[in-house]
């Protein structure tokens, strides 16, 4: 079992910056951040492909979010700038141990390892 703990979160204004930690016992295949607003469905943010060090991004964060990892210690990142009230909500390090296709490695149902998050609050 993959254990990953979330850390980081905080409450920031609007244009305000965030960096996200999860710390995991180990690295899988595909790692991945999530966020849940309340109300909402769990939605994929940004996938890193561990080994390859190959990252896909949600258009809603493209070009604001960056996902990277320090392989030596298992921690995957997430660096959040530029954030908008709509980035609000509880964010979660996930890992799969199975391939996914590239159109769906922002879905929650390819993940089988989840931490319990860390919230993210964005005021305006």
């Amino acid at each position: 079992q993959v254990q990953l703990v979330e850390s980081g979160g905080g409450s920031v204004q609007a244009g305000g910056s965030l960096n996200l930690s999860c710390t995991a016992s180990t690295f899988t295949v595909y790692m991945c951040w999530f966020r849940q607003a309340p109300g909402k469905e769990r939605e994929g943010v940004a996938v890193l492909v561990s080994d390859v060090s190959i990252t896909y991004y949600a258009d809603s964060v493209q070009g604001r979010f960056t996902i990277s990892q320090d392989r030596d210690n298992h921690i995957l990142y997430l660096r959040m700038k530029d954030l908008k009230p709509d980035d609000t909500g509880m964010y979660y390090c996930a890992g799969s141990t199975g391939f996914i296709s590239q159109a769906l490695k922002l879905s929650p149902s390819k993940y089988n390892h989840w931490g319990r998050g860390t919230q993210v609050t964005v005021s305006s």
